[in-house]
């Protein structure tokens, strides 16, 4: 009886140390749109950023205005190179019943991409629609270099890709 109730009492005391944060980034983390020291406005067009490079530091909350001026859904992800590639191979995955071969470009064909078909909860990325805005607040913790980017199959390698540098 005795073994069984200290199992117990460890099971339920271990948990909050096991559980780890669904997200965790090394460049930072989401904040508040309140606590930002400083707001930068993006545009997403079809296949480029505006601007094309962002210099931040670290230490450092922005807001992030983002403007969809293009005909087509957007992205807007902060991360390495990697978790970009692994983000895409998801996109790929939640679009599988798309044609991306109709546009003969071998890209996505947009016409049948809906409004919340590629719904996701991930803190550093917003998807923003055609003709709207979205925000992201980032608190940028360890100088280095990231990207942002859009993962919507085939725009990060048509160049919708823009260099982030967190300076000290």
């Amino acid at each position: 009886m005795k073994s069984l109730i200290v199992a117990a009492a460890l099971s339920v005391f271990s948990l909050p140390l096991l559980a780890a944060p669904p997200h965790s980034f090394a460049f930072g983390q989401p904040a508040a749109a309140a606590k930002a020291t400083r707001t930068v406005d993006v545009v997403l067009g079809d296949m480029y950023f505006e601007p094309g490079e962002l210099k931040v530091k670290a230490g450092e909350t922005v807001r992030f205005v983002i403007s969809n001026k293009g005909q087509v859904a957007h992205e807007f992800n902060l991360g390495d190179a990697a978790m970009h590639a692994r983000h895409q191979q998801e996109m790929l995955a939640m679009a599988g019943q798309m044609d991306h071969a109709a546009m003969g470009h071998g890209s996505m064909d947009h016409s049948k991409m809906q409004p919340g078909t590629m719904k996701h909860d991930d803190p550093n990325m917003v998807m923003v629609e055609p003709g709207k805005q979205a925000e992201l607040t980032w608190t940028f913790s360890q100088p280095g270099a990231i990207e942002f980017a859009c993962n919507v199959p085939g725009h990060y390698q048509a160049g919708m890709v823009g260099k982030l540098t967190i300076a000290q």
